[in-house]
């Protein structure tokens, strides 16, 4: 089997690609080509190997990301790992792999860089002499509780970190290894240090498996919100996103079920599809929904002035016009009738202070 450059957008066959979503390994959008394979004549033909996942380190020189986003609720964030095993298809993060020379597409769900420092240096960083205390989050971009995790145990180190300089932190995941950590977070939940967003896009397994292949089901992931809560910490379910045409008429049936569970608030945003995850989604809706396609397609571009994706603050979370205020309007009234519209109690940053380590001058009093 040899190689072309080619500009081509050509699906990987589906027995290389088991559990993951995107269909296609398209280069980013900084590279001019793309390699394609091909039969040759000279030796046959060659049984390329599955897609395996694949771990790469990084060493960094800071690991605490500012942000000025008015649509975000914290101006700091920390993720432990690049790209994610969970390949959920509509993930607006994966655009942030071409800045490794990665593929969005496929290098996104199998080519993940781990930062096992990341511990040691947002030590450094919180102990820096002027550092103001504020909320961080944890998982922004890639999810904290990927499967890579439980062996690496990067995010608990980091949580342990936080604990240790009582530092308030937001955490966002699907992933079920999160209960591993209810020692550390239920410390932290008794003094007003945590809260944790549980994502369950949907109740369908069938969808879900397709969507958001490596991800614990719907069902599993409605026992980590109860689990959690059990332990006394602050949890909100998050349908997000919200994908017009497949996911929309579950709005009440998932606020219904995290109530159920014992969160104890909701939010939601809608689909998001950033550069290349526009062309990634549309490519798994031709495989997997070509009756929806259009339609899911038609509204979102309806919200957006035409276009796919909108990138300006205020508008790329929830869209404009009918279809979002409609959406807004029946995720409102369904948050109130279970009591997931009341404000979460801020997260508290007067506990903040950092640890003595070996060595340290005693205080005199």
């Amino acid at each position: 089997m040899s190689c072309i450059q080619s500009d081509a957008k050509i699906p990987i066959d589906a027995a290389r690609r088991p559990g993951r979503a995107a269909l296609s390994n398209d280069v980013n959008r900084f590279e001019r080509f793309e390699r394609t394979p091909f039969d040759d004549g000279w030796e046959g033909a060659e049984e390329l190997p599955k897609l395996k996942t694949e771990v790469s380190i990084e060493r960094p020189r800071s690991v605490i990301s500012y942000n000025r986003s008015p649509d975000l609720p914290f101006d700091r964030s920390v993720n432990p790992y690049r790209g994610c095993e969970h390949g959920c298809i509509y993930c607006f993060a994966r655009p942030s792999h071409a800045y490794l020379g990665l593929s969005p597409g496929l290098d996104f769900e199998t080519r993940l860089v781990a930062r096992p420092q990341a511990p040691e240096v947002l030590e450094r960083e919180l102990r820096r002499k002027g550092y103001k205390v504020a909320p961080l989050a944890i998982g922004t971009n890639t999810d904290p509780y990927q499967p890579v995790e439980r062996d690496m145990e990067i995010t608990r180190a980091c949580l342990q970190v936080l604990r240790d300089f009582r530092h308030p932190v937001g955490i966002v995941t699907k992933g079920t290894l999160i209960e591993r950590d209810v020692d550390i977070l239920s410390d932290m939940a008794r003094d007003g240090l945590v809260r944790v967003g549980i994502s369950v896009t949907t109740l369908d397994r069938g969808l879900s498996r397709r969507m958001e292949p490596r991800v614990p089901s719907p069902q599993r992931r409605l026992e980590v919100i109860r689990r959690l809560s059990r332990a006394g910490v602050p949890v909100r379910i998050m349908t997000s996103p919200i994908v017009p045409g497949l996911t929309d008429h579950e709005i009440e049936a998932l606020l219904a079920a995290g109530k159920a569970a014992g969160a104890n608030a909701a939010s939601w945003i809608m689909l998001r599809l950033p550069r290349e995850v526009s062309p990634l989604m549309q490519q798994w809706l031709a495989e997997h929904y070509p009756d929806r396609a259009g339609r899911v397609m038609a509204r979102l571009r309806e919200m957006h002035g035409g276009n796919d994706y909108d990138a300006r603050w205020g508008r790329r979370m929830r869209g404009e016009g009918v279809y979002a205020e409609m959406i807004a309007r029946r995720f409102d009234l369904a948050a109130k009738r279970h009591g997931l519209n009341q404000p979460q109690p801020k997260l508290r940053c007067d506990l903040f202070r950092a640890p003595k380590r070996a060595g340290d001058q005693l205080d005199l009093f």
